[in-house]
């Protein structure tokens, strides 16, 4: 460990020391952070890769070795630290980005999964999404993105610590802001040439560069200037400012999603239906008074349309028991892992419910089943909203408790030569969504 230096009262590593005093010495360009040794964008970043600095090889694992024999079990994964896992928007952003959103009331941030591009033809995409939303926090039209939740799939396609400067840390350098993170099932797959014997366990660098103890400079990305972020673990509640979200692990499958045992079907504890149900009676009382928004996340979707993936019947039922045991719904369902926009509204009760796919921003593009109905049809429990939108790009999501009435707002922003759009405004009061710009409308 080396030795620290002072910087006023606080201590510096030396191998962050530069790096910090770099980014401190262009403090007016936006850099703002809650402490000394925590760093998002790169001060000089550079021109976009167009080639991979580390070729990706690992395509070989899905037809031999140890994904190919044990590619549909369940995977063990750590308790977070500590318990109840939380961490609060606080922690990470000083008061110049915080305290604006604490008295306006109002917090943006943006929402997209399944960004690691993997092979170099793919590289453009992801920079296409990575640079808009760095755009975005440095130009924004409204209130400005506080943080990226990242809805998981991060590298490609076995989460190897090698891919994670090409695949995360490169894309981005120019995002200045924080960036929290679900694990997808690519992030932690377990792979390698043995059947019997896997590389390394499942998530060990998606651990290391999320859910690191402190932050630190990545030895998977050298050089780079954003820290390691410190997530309590892969499941976990992100407090902010007007809005909590609350994170599942929805484990490694290609599909279907698990967050539980399911009754004794899989080798795992139950914790995170424990945990979801503590988490919404916690919050409940601060929702109930409209204080607070509740927007819940996790990997695989309940429910898409996709024709590559599907739903997660089993685990959306299981979200649905926790939600009517603790008596709360939540307002917004995040989630990526399908390679395209989706969005379904749901009832429950008097409430519509959004239910949003995004996992768009920039590995490959899944296509939509091809036997849909049209938008505005219910199938199932759930109201399709719009038809897919097979673009790549992301979401940003405002959540506005200082208008009457409190809101939240979201914006898909498609990449596309010729974009899509779609708008929604969900009513935090009435609970009634609508769709401010229809499905199909072109960016101006």
């Amino acid at each position: 460990m080396p030795k620290d230096k002072k910087n006023g009262n606080e201590a510096i590593p030396e191998e962050l020391d530069g790096l910090v005093g770099h980014v401190a010495g262009n403090a007016a360009s936006g850099h703002q952070f809650a402490d000394p040794v925590r760093l998002f964008a790169d001060p000089d970043p550079g021109n976009d890769e167009v080639s991979f600095h580390e070729p990706n090889v690992d395509e070989r694992y899905y037809t031999t070795g140890y994904y190919k024999e044990h590619q549909n079990e369940i995977q063990p994964f750590p308790r977070p630290l500590p318990d109840p896992p939380r961490i609060d928007l606080s922690q990470i952003l000083g008061p110049r980005l915080l305290q604006p959103i604490v008295e306006g009331q109002v917090v943006a941030f943006h929402a997209v999964g399944d960004t690691g591009a993997n092979t170099e033809s793919l590289i453009g995409g992801e920079h296409a999404v990575t640079d808009a939303m760095a755009a975005e926090v440095e130009h924004p039209e409204g209130a400005a993105p506080a943080f990226l939740f990242h809805l998981g799939d991060a590298v490609y396609s076995f989460g190897e610590s090698q891919y994670y400067y090409d695949q995360f840390y490169e894309p981005f350098r120019r995002y200045d802001r924080p960036i929290f993170a679900l694990a997808g099932n690519h992030d932690g797959a377990v792979y390698g040439p043995d059947p019997n014997t896997p590389v390394a366990p499942t998530l060990e660098a998606f651990l290391r560069n999320f859910c690191a103890n402190a932050p630190a400079s990545s030895p998977d990305a050298p050089g780079v200037a954003r820290t390691t972020m410190t997530q309590p673990g892969v499941y976990f509640t992100l407090d902010a400012p007007c809005v909590s979200i609350i994170g599942l692990y929805s484990n490694v499958l290609e599909h279907p999603g698990v967050i539980s045992s399911q009754g004794g079907r899989f080798a795992l504890p139950d914790d995170q239906l424990a945990f979801l149900q503590a988490e919404l009676e916690r919050l409940k009382p601060e929702r109930e008074e409209l204080k607070r928004a509740v927007v819940l996340a996790m990997h695989h979707p309940p429910v898409s349309f996709d024709g590559t993936h599907g739903s997660s019947p089993v685990m959306a039922n299981e979200i649905d028991a926790v939600c009517a045991k603790a008596g709360l719904w939540p307002d917004v369902v995040l989630s990526g892992h399908a390679h395209l926009y989706q969005r379904f509204n749901r009832q429950i009760k008097e409430r519509e419910i959004p239910y949003i796919v995004a996992g768009s921003g920039g590995h490959l593009l899944n296509r939509p089943r091809a036997d849909l109905p049209a938008a505005g049809t219910d199938v199932g429990n759930y109201e399709m909203a719009i038809q897919p939108i097979p673009e790549l790009g992301y979401l940003t999501v405002t959540i506005d408790l200082k208008a009457a009435p409190k809101t939240i707002t979201g914006t898909f922003h498609s990449q596309a030569a010729q974009p899509s759009e779609d708008v929604f405004e969900l009513n935090l009061e009435s609970g009634r969504v609508t769709t401010i710009k229809p499905q199909g409308a072109k960016k101006k």
